[in-house]
């Protein structure tokens, strides 16, 4: 007999992409991110819910795995919870494995193996409607006989669809947790699959299989016919080259409405403050730290928004798993892994949760490399300032017959440098430091399905949430910091120039701007960087409170962008945006590669190397824009 616990405990184990994630929401009415292809839950995830009988149990969603012999990190983390490995924590009281029904000749295997453990365990038949739209006839009842678990039929994505899972856990798993039938804490003894073992796992699921399967249904012919265009090595390349042009076209096309009306209200509100409000400090705090800091980042949402709708809908559809594949040679003549691909990916967003995401490349060289590089993809953090340059320097016109914007060609050639840069630090670190084989790409592609509206319109949901925190915390914060430091000291008497300039932030400024004179930059752009290593937009906040406080007339009444484009040169605005492709990192990001490589000296290269490469890149630019234009 165990002690009984007061919530139950109960794991989430499948394959990637079973729909563990989606289950887990349904569940705990969480609103974890979810996604068709492998690699999105890296790390375990804890919710909880209240079951039919009113038992509030606890609920652990962990990586997927095709078998507890960890060849991962993120591996390393379902083994462990399910063996009772993991620190401080005993064995859950029981497993619900989560199984694809459409491709249970994959699933099964793990099923087998996780019975030999003893624990409580529940067959979850998820995606079933996918199943019956391919006419493929599953025998629940049989296969719960066979297998000698409970099996229930779920369809997660939709209401209702986990409540026969919920009726379950409350007869099995409850009731023996209340009779003091859970398990021990005590460490479960397991021992690896030998090739005998595999081989007999696999022979099982044959002969579990030729029973349960009643119509063994059509397969994804839908999928196998555009895989044959979209997998192609010169139409798909192509493709995903069109796409992803498309979507940076779009950030410009689609966001210029509501940033322009985020504008007009800010500028309303600026003109009404500045009326309702006495001269003064508390005055110039408001409009001149909060609204033109603040102000200056919020503008940029519906631009990351859109970025972010693209980038979902291609993930839920089932595309990215193919821009994986197609990528695998490309990222294989550098000595990366063709998984590396989705962490690359998931730093476009934020490098953050894309080096987490390396955990599911096994490689410890392969791993590295790829977060090393991560950083390299332009993330979200950047599109604020490259967007702000781009409307200072870049005329709105557009070409070819009015199909293509500059502003978006531009924005695609940034983001196609940060690739196009990572690939050669990572071809140079796989040459030379982190030699090794290179491992085949072993990935399996989902389905494609239609994106589901309600989880596009939640992630959005969340992406702005997330940026408006950060804005209302972070960057709020750090711009009354530079406001204060750009008011004090006041101004001597007789002073003739701009308070700012007599102030901390002005001396920090001048004293920093020997050091970035050579690539062009002044001292507004040396003091915006600095706060700039919290997180990267806060930078086009500083320039904003910076230029809110040096401007006086109707310069004050212009946009920020406009100031900038009447205050700087091109070469300067150019060196700029080659500084950002190469961004040093923010501290987030630095503390993640500790945290993941274990280790101080991997951060202290990284911050190093891209300090270097950005100067670098930046002194170049400049140069030569000097030279030619």
């Amino acid at each position: 007999m165990s002690r009984r616990r007061a919530e139950p405990r109960l794991a989430l184990v499948g394959n990637p992409n079973c729909g563990k994630t989606a289950l887990f929401n349904a569940l705990t009415g969480s609103r974890q991110k979810v996604a068709n292809y492998a690699g999105v839950t890296v790390e375990r995830k804890e919710g909880l819910f209240v079951s039919p009988a009113g038992t509030r149990v606890k609920v652990i969603d962990l990586p997927g795995t095709y078998s507890l012999r960890a060849r991962s990190p993120d591996e390393e983390v379902t083994r462990d919870v399910v063996l009772g490995r993991f620190e401080g924590e005993d064995l859950p009281d029981a497993i619900v494995f989560v199984a694809d029904a459409t491709n249970l000749r994959q699933n099964l295997r793990l099923v087998l193996e996780l019975k030999r453990l003893g624990h409580p365990l529940i067959l979850a038949l998820n995606m079933m409607d996918e199943a019956e739209k391919m006419g493929l006839g599953v025998d629940s009842a049989r296969l719960s006989a066979e297998l000698g678990v409970p099996v229930v039929p779920t369809i997660a994505v939709q209401a209702g669809g986990v409540q026969a899972l919920l009726d379950q856990i409350d007869r099995d798993i409850l009731v023996a947790n209340a009779e003091g039938m859970a398990p021990s804490g005590a460490v479960c003894h397991w021992h690896e699959p030998s090739s005998h073992d595999l081989r007999d796992y696999h022979r099982e699921v044959l002969r579990i299989l030729s029973l349960c399967i009643l119509t063994p249904g059509r397969g994804h012919s839908r999928t196998r016919t555009i895989d044959r265009v979209l997998l192609h090595p010169l139409t798909g390349l192509l493709i995903l080259l069109t796409v992803l042009f498309l979507m940076f076209q779009a950030v410009f096309a689609w966001a210029a409405a509501p940033m322009e009306a985020i504008d007009l209200a800010l500028g309303a509100l600026t003109g009404w403050l500045d009326q309702a409000l006495p001269d003064g400090l508390a005055k110039s705090l408001v409009n001149d730290g909060i609204i033109a800091g603040v102000g200056s980042v919020v503008i940029f949402l519906p631009q990351i928004l859109v970025l972010f709708l693209f980038i979902q809908v291609l993930e839920d559809s089932g595309y990215m798993a193919r821009a994986a594949f197609l990528l695998d040679r490309l990222m294989g003549g550098v000595g990366l892994h063709g998984r590396a691909f989705i962490p690359l990916l998931s730093s476009f967003a934020c490098a953050v949760p894309g080096i987490m995401a390396a955990r599911t490349i096994e490689n410890r060289a392969d791993r590295i490399a790829t977060i090393m590089i991560a950083p390299l993809m332009t993330c979200s953090a950047r599109l604020p300032v490259y967007t702000l340059i781009i409307a200072a320097f870049v005329p709105d016109r557009t070409l070819v017959g009015g199909w293509i914007g500059l502003p978006g060609l531009v924005m695609f050639a940034l983001y196609a440098s940060g690739i196009l840069s990572g690939l050669l630090v990572a071809l140079v670190m796989k040459s030379f430091w982190l030699k090794g084989a290179r491992e085949p790409l072993l990935m399996e592609l989902p389905a494609y399905r239609l994106p589901r509206v309600r989880n596009v319109a939640l992630g959005l949901f969340d992406r702005a949430k997330a940026f408006l925190t950060r804005a209302g915390t972070t960057i709020f914060a750090l711009m009354v910091v530079v406001w204060f430091l750009g008011n004090f000291p006041a101004p001597p008497d007789g002073a003739t120039e701009p308070a700012i300039r007599y102030s901390i932030a002005g001396a920090l400024g001048y004293a920093l701007e020997p050091l970035v004179a050579p690539i062009g930059f002044n001292w507004q752009i040396a003091l915006a960087l600095v706060p700039g290593m919290a997180a990267r937009e806060v930078a086009v906040g500083v320039l904003g409170t910076i230029y809110a406080l040096s401007e006086s007339g109707d310069a004050l009444q212009s946009s920020l962008a406009g100031v900038l484009g009447q205050s700087w040169g091109l070469p300067t605005a150019l060196s700029l945006l080659a500084w950002y492709v190469f961004a040093p990192q923010c501290l987030s990001t630095l503390s993640v590669v500790r945290r993941e490589l274990n280790s101080r000296a991997w951060p202290a290269l990284m911050f190093v190397l891209l300090t270097a490469l950005a100067y670098g890149a930046a002194f170049v630019t400049y140069r030569l824009a000097q030279t030619l234009l």
